[in-house]
C-alpha cells in the first residue's frame, strides 16, 4: 500500500533548509514560485469580514492569503484556490454563503471564526456531503452533533476553560500573587453562552484558589458597558475574567478606567478581545498588561517563523495573531488533505482528514489530528500578555517570549507608557 505524505519534523526541516534561499529571494520571484501551475484543491473559505466582527474576520483571512506562499517555501507540492466569501458576522447569511460556495464548486468549506455562522455552516456542510474544516469557533455542540463531514482545529469551549484556568494557577504560582475574588463579565451570544456554562460546570471541580463572586452577561453589540462594570465593580473583585469580542471589549476597558476600577489582573478565561489589533491600537496604554490564555502561535516553529515573514510582507502594518495563525492551518490541513487523497471528491477527502497527522505546524501544542468526533485534542493554551502594545507569550515558559508582569500596573502607573 502506497505510504501517504505526512509533514513530519524531518521533512519539513528538510524542506525549510531548501526553501532557505526562496524565502531570502525577492518577493515578485518567490511569489511567481507560489502560484506558478494550477490548483489541486478549491476552498471556499467563509469568514464575517464585514458587520460587528469584520476587523477580526479580515484578521483571519491574512493569515490565508499567505497559505500558498508559506507552503511554497516549505516545499510543499501543492496549491489551493482559496475563495473568499463575507458572511457579514450573520448565521443565515453564512448559511446561504455556504450554499453558494458549494454550488460554485468549492471542495472545501473553511471558516468561520464565530460559533453560531459556524453551526449554520456546519449543518449546511453535513447536508451537502462537502467537508468543512474549522479555523476557530468553540461551541462544543458543533463536534458533539456526530457529523461525518466536520472537523475542528480549535479548542471547545471546556478545553480553553480547563486550559485557561490551569494557566492562571501557574501565573499565580509563578508570581506570587493569589487574588481571592473575581468576576465574570460576558457576551450573552452562541460563544459567551457556552464559555458561561463551561465555567459554571468546570469551576467547582479545578480547585480554583479565588471564589467567582459574580457572572454578568451584555449583548456582544452593545454600545454602553457602564452599568455592567459599575456592577462589577460593586463586587470589590481582585480580578476581573471578560469574555468579549473586539468591540465590546474596548467599550468594557474604556469605563474600567472611567470609573477607576484597578483591579489586580484583568485576565480571561480563553476568549478574544484583549488581544486584538485594533484593541491595542485603540486602547494604548491602558490595554496593556492584560492576559488572554488562549491558543497562539509558537514563536519557536520553523512554520511560525516563515509565516511571520510573509505576513510582514504583505501586510506590514497588520498583526499577526491566532486569528491567523489558525486560518493558516486550516488551509495547511486542507492541503494536507489533498496530499493523502490525491482527489477532490468528498468522500476521500474526508477520509484523508480523518486521518490527518501534522507535526510541523504554527500553533503551539502536539500533532493536528482529528478524533472520532472530529475535534484536535492536541491544542496547549497559552498565557499571552499585551507587553508595549504587542502580545507577547509569557508562558508555558519553554515558549515564552518575554517575562510575566503580574499583578496589573494601575491605570497611571509610569510602567504604562
Amino acid at each position: 500500500m502506497k505510504e501517504r505524505p505526512r509533514l513530519t519534523r524531518r521533512g519539513l526541516g528538510q524542506a525549510a533548509a531548501a526553501g532557505a534561499a526562496l524565502i531570502g529571494a525577492p518577493l515578485p520571484l518567490r511569489h511567481a514560485f507560489a502560484q506558478s501551475g494550477p490548483a489541486n484543491l478549491k476552498v471556499a473559505l467563509l469568514l464575517p469580514t464585514s458587520g460587528i466582527q469584520a476587523l477580526i474576520g479580515q484578521a483571519c483571512r491574512r493569515g490565508a492569503d499567505v497559505a500558498n506562499d508559506v507552503m511554497a517555501d516549505m516545499k510543499l507540492p501543492v496549491r489551493l484556490e482559496i475563495v473568499n466569501y463575507d458572511t457579514e458576522s450573520k448565521p443565515d447569511v453564512a448559511r446561504t454563503q455556504a450554499e453558494k460556495a458549494i454550488d460554485a464548486g468549492a471542495h472545501v468549506l473553511a471558516g468561520a471564526f464565530d460559533s453560531g455562522q459556524t453551526i449554520a455552516i456546519a449543518q449546511v456542510a453535513e447536508q451537502r456531503g462537502v467537508p468543512l474544516i474549522v479555523n476557530i469557533a468553540a461551541a462544543p455542540q458543533i463536534t458533539e452533533q456526530g457529523y461525518k463531514f466536520v472537523v475542528r482545529n480549535f479548542p471547545t469551549a471546556p478545553m480553553l476553560i480547563t486550559g485557561a484556568l490551569a494557566l492562571h494557577k501557574e501565573i499565580f504560582k509563578v508570581s506570587g500573587t493569589t487574588p481571592k475574588t473575581a468576576v465574570l463579565m460576558s457576551v450573552n451570544d452562541t460563544f459567551g453562552t457556552a464559555m458561561i456554562n463551561g465555567i459554571k460546570a468546570l469551576f467547582p471541580r479545578l480547585d480554583m484558589p479565588y471564589e467567582l463572586v459574580d457572572t454578568i452577561s451584555y449583548d456582544p453589540a452593545a454600545k454602553d458597558l457602564a452599568v455592567e462594570v459599575a456592577k462589577a465593580k460593586a463586587t470589590k473583585a481582585e480580578m476581573l475574567m471578560p469574555v468579549s469580542r473586539l468591540n465590546d471589549a474596548k467599550l468594557l476597558v474604556q469605563e474600567m478606567v472611567k470609573q477607576r476600577w484597578e483591579p489586580m489582573a484583568v485576565m480571561n478565561p480563553g476568549a478574544p478581545g484583549l488581544y486584538e489589533q485594533d484593541f491595542l491600537k485603540s486602547m494604548g496604554k491602558y490595554g496593556d498588561f492584560m492576559i488572554s490564555n488562549v491558543p497562539w502561535l509558537d514563536p519557536k516553529s520553523a512554520m511560525t517563523q516563515a509565516l511571520e515573514k510573509r505576513h510582514l510582507a504583505k501586510y506590514p502594518n497588520d498583526q499577526l495573531d491566532l486569528n491567523g495563525g489558525f486560518t493558516f492551518e486550516a488551509m495547511l490541513i486542507a492541503a494536507q488533505a489533498w496530499m493523502t487523497a490525491k482527489s477532490t471528491k468528498p468522500g476521500d477527502l474526508m477520509e484523508a482528514l480523518r486521518k490527518t497527522k501534522i507535526d510541523q505546524h504554527v500553533m503551539i501544542g502536539g500533532p493536528i489530528q482529528f478524533d472520532a468526533k472530529g475535534q484536535n485534542v492536541n491544542i496547549k493554551a497559552s498565557a499571552v500578555e499585551n507587553l508595549k502594545r504587542k502580545p507577547t507569550v509569557v508562558m508555558p515558559l519553554e515558549s515564552a517570549a518575554a517575562p510575566l508582569v503580574f499583578p496589573m500596573p494601575g491605570w497611571n502607573d509610569k510602567r504604562r507608557t
